[in-house]
């Protein structure tokens, strides 16, 4: 490699890093509550303590359940209906309208196995909505999303070109070597080539699993306009629904469709992944893996009777196995520690970039960045 070339990668390096250093700082920090999300979650908001079964104890009517959250909303409508895959508990969400976003609404927890509903959930304006909005979008929306999908490829530019400049400055020291007895500067120099050589692959998975989150917006909205528009064709010119049919019926003619798959959340007539004619169940696995991809089954709102079931298009697919991903939140408690460890250490290679940055922005470019050997590219680091 020529010493242009090398140049060049060392600027590509140089500037991809401090553009989006500060933003990924701020994803790294929002990012280490999100990873355990759950357990704080559930250790200040418990769930609702469900009964024991017994003999008498009723069976689910999810019309009734329906009803019931109605009326004690009745200037509400609902939108969804969500079940929890690692209990019995699901929740109906309503708000003061179908199309979002909504201005108010409640999320009311029922038991799945009896129907009984809970008190209402509390509004989601805490400490951990704070930290999912930061980490998201910057209360921006969609734009908010794409700007930190921008620095997500900025932090993937950033890994590339670095692992180019670190290569020839490696052939001059051994793997892991901090050099301690010199300059501070010099110290941090190593640790943070050493800690992002470490940390390389888990950043660049995490990067580029979080740019495909933030696409998640577009990629429904491909979705809605692609696969579901197809599936709901033939009731284009279909009047418009006078009464909802039964949302059980509904639930029985999906779990009849996919019978090795549970329902995750159904989408009520109206909503933004449904039409104004079904109720969309949409069905996941029960695996680990699995447990993440979605089918959507289509059901008749007045009728019960199953329309069309499909599997998500690729596009889809990658999108919802990268949500899990990239928080660490698919193989339990081990992973998110792991996660947690290789956050903490990302967020010291960001910190000692930028302590490297302002240490050195006066000095000239490093000399073993442009003096290359004549006989092969090698290239020697000074202190």
């Amino acid at each position: 490699m020529t010493a242009r070339k090398l140049r060049i990668w060392y600027l590509v390096h140089k500037w991809t890093s401090l553009v989006s250093t500060v933003f990924l700082l701020l994803l790294c920090l929002t990012g280490l509550p999100l990873i355990f999300h759950e357990e704080i979650e559930h250790y200040f908001e418990p769930h609702p303590e469900l009964r024991a079964l017994t003999a008498d104890s009723p069976q689910i009517d999810y019309d009734k359940v329906v009803a019931g959250v109605l009326a004690t909303w009745p200037d509400e409508v609902v939108r969804f209906v969500g079940f929890d895959p690692d209990s019995p508990l699901g929740v109906v969400f309503t708000a003061t309208s179908l199309t979002p976003p909504p201005i108010e609404g409640h999320s009311q927890p029922f038991d799945t196995r009896t129907g009984e509903l809970f008190p209402p959930a509390q509004p989601d304006d805490g400490f951990m909505n704070l930290m999912l909005r930061l980490h998201t979008d910057l209360f921006m929306g969609l734009p908010g999303y794409l700007f930190l999908g921008f620095m997500g490829l900025l932090l993937v530019a950033s890994l590339v070109s670095g692992v180019v400049v670190y290569t020839p400055f490696m052939r001059k020291l051994d793997f892991a070597t901090v050099r301690t007895g010199r300059s501070a500067r010099l110290k941090w120099l190593d640790l943070h080539n050493v800690l992002g050589m470490v940390t390389l692959t888990w950043v660049l998975v995490v990067g580029v699993t979080g740019v495909i989150n933030t696409l998640a917006l577009p990629i429904f909205g491909l979705w809605q306009s692609d696969q579901l528009a197809d599936m709901t064709a033939p009731y284009k010119d279909a009047p418009p629904l006078e009464r909802l049919g039964s949302l059980h019926k509904a639930l029985e003619a999906a779990r009849q469709a996919a019978p090795d798959m549970e329902p995750s959340f159904v989408a009520f007539p109206g909503t933004q992944f449904s039409s104004q004619n079904h109720y969309a169940v949409f069905m996941r696995g029960t695996t680990p893996l699995t447990a993440r991809l979605l089918k959507p089954a289509l059901v008749d709102a007045v009728t019960g009777e199953l329309t069309d079931i499909r599997e998500m298009p690729l596009y889809v697919k990658t999108l919802l196995i990268s949500q899990p991903l990239h928080f660490g939140d698919y193989g339990g408690l081990p992973l998110k520690i792991i996660w947690t460890l290789l956050d903490v250490i990302s967020i010291v290679v960001l910190g000692s970039g930028l302590y490297l940055w302002i240490r050195r922005r006066n000095r000239p470019m490093p000399k073993h960045l442009v003096e290359l050997n004549a006989n092969r590219s090698s290239v020697e680091g000074r202190a």
